[in-house]
């Protein structure tokens, strides 16, 4: 099967992930779709989505339906984006770059994770005024530092990932493999070559392009390798706390969002402290086990916010999926598995395939619920 015939078997988002199962090495496929502890986080997210149910209303003019938003002084194609993924260049050959241009093409927002091997200076290059996702040292020196680099590569946003005080427990990752540091063993070796496709478009590739990949933006100037014991901080630091944010937002001229966010006081705290969003998160299931589904508490953290900017992530696939997140107060909603999953199997023109899929659901959904514009979308009736 050629790849364009196994890209038109693609109909939805969730179709992506079963073509990535097979084509990536278990514990690269496993890295990616799984959570802490027992996953149940993971489902709750599917869950809590699925039993909102959305009241269509008939008979209405909807010849011209947008789905466009305005976030944080920029107007873009649709209510969704890009999440920020760590580790995507060894999941797939030049993730960042691929899913970068394919968002920038498509005119939707694309972060950039902290713990990502392409350098921000070179994503900055392949989107002008893009986002970037942190895991900021306690100290205010290298927040400074760190600050200066983003806003010299050309970033308009920084998103402070708050959720990550300690890593997380990933039990799933030592059963098939998967450390960070990378340790290469006899098993994951064999479990590699199991799956030539990606041992020789991604791997090797990687290896032969860009040599050793390396943790590029977690520091102003240290670049460790994926080898290196000192990659661990790079789930965050415990003494890291409000008083290291508001230094952020000393040094941070752009928009600055807090990501991580599940209590309406922790809400009321970012409004104080000046940031100007936060994402309602659970982290993909992939920090706390049975933390609550942004769905659960979106609609009384919204209440919080005042002026705030107010994403949301963790569980979403479908246009029926972000229409509720918007419906629920969300101005709109990131969205991150599906998309690396997209990359491996197909770099950019399958991210651009997969962006396409989710815009014609958008549109579709509007449609039948008589909404022209994704504000309106707060009004309709939801069961």
């Amino acid at each position: 099967m050629t790849f364009s015939d196994s890209l038109r078997q693609v109909l939805n988002l969730n179709d992506l992930e079963a073509q990535a199962r097979q084509h990536l090495p278990k514990a690269i496929f496993g890295y990616v779709q799984g959570g802490a502890d027992d996953g149940t986080t993971i489902l709750h997210n599917r869950e809590a989505i699925e039993r909102i149910r959305l009241v269509p209303r008939i008979l209405r003019d909807v010849s011209r339906c947008s789905q466009e938003v305005t976030l944080f002084g920029q107007r873009f194609a649709s209510p969704f984006m890009i999440a920020p993924m760590g580790a995507s260049a060894v999941v797939a050959y030049d993730a960042d770059n691929a899913m970068a241009r394919a968002a920038r093409a498509a005119r939707i927002p694309y972060i950039l994770s902290a713990n990502a091997i392409t350098p921000i200076e070179e994503i900055g290059r392949s989107y002008p005024g893009c986002w970037f996702a942190g895991y900021q040292k306690p100290d205010e020196s290298n927040i400074e530092g760190m600050v200066k680099r983003v806003a010299d590569a050309g970033f308009s946003a920084y998103f402070l990932t708050a959720d990550v005080a300690v890593g997380s427990n990933r039990e799933n990752n030592k059963r098939n493999g998967y450390t960070m540091p990378f340790r290469p063993t006899p098993r994951l070796a064999l479990d590699m070559a199991r799956h030539p496709a990606w041992l020789w478009r991604t791997g090797l590739r990687t290896l032969r392009r860009r040599g050793v990949p390396k943790i590029s933006n977690i520091d102003p100037v240290e670049r460790p390798s994926i080898f290196s014991r000192e990659i661990s901080a790079v789930t965050g630091y415990a003494s890291f706390s409000w008083k290291h944010a508001e230094m952020i937002r000393r040094h941070w001229k752009g928009a600055l969002i807090i990501k991580g966010v599940l209590s309406p006081d922790d809400a009321k705290m970012a409004r104080e402290m000046g940031a100007d969003g936060i994402v309602v998160s659970n982290h993909g299931g992939r920090q706390l086990d049975c933390a609550p589904s942004p769905m659960d508490v979106l609609r009384e953290i919204k209440a919080e916010c005042g002026a705030m900017t107010v994403l949301a992530d963790s569980g979403f696939r479908r246009g029926t999926d972000i229409v509720k997140a918007l419906a629920l107060g969300a101005d709109s909603v990131l969205v991150g598995r599906p998309f690396l999953y997209a990359a491996a199997l197909g770099g950019q023109k399958a991210i651009t395939h997969a962006i396409g899929l989710l815009q014609r659901e958008i549109h579709i959904n509007q449609s039948l619920l008589g909404v022209e514009t994704c504000g309106a979308l707060r009004e309709i009736a939801q069961v």
